[in-house]
């Protein structure tokens, strides 16, 4: 029975975009694709009584620059080059979200995910403005008016909710996250283990 891998996301998680620039990698070493699934953070949150690392660290002395330390020894041991601090952060996901979710019903959801991201976390704007939301989508050769149009059909905006409620169901308090099989891992840095995970139920 072939392998299950599933990779929860927002976009808005600077540690899920991190992830995603890793997963290629993931998949061509163990010949598994990573499943995406879009999913609203906020309504995570809301669901699990948690909040944002930005919330949870305030006035906490040191732990906010381990993180910062963190990510850059991530960024640098994986060659990430294309990772810039959104001056925007954080940014409103739900319309990019949704359109997650149209992409995907329009076979598009691997190319809409690369630039969304790109547009969020390389080259950064204000994702969470419609203007600036369809003006990247067009520089990167989607289809903009289909799209913003996509995410405000109610099918649409359900299924993001019945994502996300599913989601929690299963044990999901944040972004990103990721299922192999039934194994929940959360956090960028538990790729490894979802890598060896992958392996184990291979065979």
């Amino acid at each position: 029975m072939p392998v299950s891998v599933e990779f929860h996301f927002d976009f808005g998680s600077p540690n899920a975009y991190l992830s995603h620039a890793v997963i290629p990698a993931i998949e061509a070493r163990t010949g598994v694709a990573f499943r995406y699934v879009p999913v609203l953070l906020g309504g995570v949150f809301k669901a699990t009584n948690n909040v944002s690392p930005m919330v949870s660290l305030q006035g906490v002395k040191n732990k906010p620059e381990y993180q910062r330390l963190e990510t850059a020894r991530f960024v640098r041991q994986h060659g990430i080059r294309d990772f810039r601090a959104n001056p925007h952060f954080p940014v409103n996901t739900l319309q990019i979200m949704r359109g997650a979710v149209f992409a995907e019903r329009e076979g598009l959801l691997a190319p809409y995910v690369d630039a969304v991201y790109r547009h969020m976390w390389a080259e950064p704007k204000k994702m969470d403005d419609p203007e600036a939301i369809f003006a990247a989508l067009g520089a990167s050769d989607l289809p903009a008016e289909r799209i913003m149009a996509g995410t405000q059909a109610p099918d649409v905006k359900s299924a993001l909710i019945a994502n996300t409620e599913s989601s929690v169901r299963r044990g999901v308090f944040g972004s990103p996250s990721f299922f192999v099989g039934d194994e929940l891992f959360f956090g960028k840095d538990k790729l490894r283990d979802v890598e060896e995970e992958i392996e184990r139920q291979k065979g």
